[in-house]
């Protein structure tokens, strides 16, 4: 599967980048969007039919200066460009985990979830499932019904939860990245995402399916989610999340108020 989903994935940042934006004209007889491959050959110094070969997942092993040379032809994110490399290591039929996400998070995690008190925030698997938050996490998140089931799941929650299109506005959006973060580890090898993506595909049909097929963008990192709040009201939260550094890809992901009537409903929330 590695090796067609980093042909696939190559194609779906070439059909992204605006010919313009890498100095192409954008001419009225192109059949399909961004870059032909003949222009993204050029750029990345390669042959047309060494991209081909690429994309259609006939060749699994580019070097590391070619994958170098092709993200700086896409202007790949550092985490586009680290998604590359991995890619090609799963093509060669290395998955770097060896069983499930663990489910335990260590003593210093949860000291440093103390310390973030009162913010909003948690720790979560690759796959999606909340492992430890904080108290200002729960009084955001239980009245939604976000912590309902445990243990908690994001993916889960906003694929088959119906309170979840009224809780996030712009829920298409959330889904998108939910999907995307599913997607990542299923490319990379990682089963249990497959397993995942199987269940939440029977479970939400075409609305994650559809989703977790389409092969291309990352799921954010950081950004903004407008959260309907039942007690609060609208809140407009900025999140970051960082990656633990741990093998199995924990993450740390904290919610802050984007503006001022964010920053005094969260204050009223959180004080319990």
């Amino acid at each position: 599967m590695a090796g067609s989903e980093l042909g696939a994935f190559l194609r779906s940042r070439r059909e992204a980048v605006a010919p313009a934006e890498a100095g192409f004209p954008n001419g009225s007889r192109r059949r399909t969007p961004g870059l032909r491959r003949a222009e993204l050959a050029t750029l990345a110094g390669v042959s047309v039919e060494y991209l081909t070969r690429l994309e259609q997942g006939r060749d699994r092993r580019p070097s590391p200066e070619i994958i170098g040379a092709l993200a700086e032809a896409l202007s790949l994110s550092a985490d586009e460009t680290v998604h590359m490399h991995r890619l090609v290591k799963s093509g060669d039929g290395r998955c770097q985990w060896a069983g499930p996400p663990a489910r335990t998070v260590r003593p210093t995690v949860r000291a440093l979830l103390d310390r973030l008190e009162p913010a909003p925030a948690i720790v979560a698997d690759r796959l999606g499932e909340v492992l430890a938050w904080t108290t200002g996490y729960e009084r955001l998140a239980a009245p939604v019904g976000l912590l309902d089931v445990r243990p908690p799941h994001l993916a889960r929650f906003v694929f088959t939860d119906d309170r979840a299109r009224t809780v996030y506005p712009d829920w298409e959006r959330v889904a998108d990245e939910r999907a995307a973060a599913l997607r990542a580890a299923a490319a990379l090898g990682d089963p249990y995402a497959a397993d995942l993506a199987k269940e939440l595909t029977a479970a939400a049909g075409a609305s994650f399916g559809d989703r977790f097929t389409a092969p291309g963008a990352l799921p954010g990192y950081t950004g903004v989610e407008r959260w309907a709040h039942p007690v609060a009201g609208e809140l407009r939260l900025a999140y970051e999340s960082l990656e633990l550094p741990d093998a199995d890809e924990q993450r740390l992901v904290v919610y802050l108020p984007a503006d001022d009537a964010a920053s005094t409903a969260l204050d009223h929330l959180t004080a319990g």
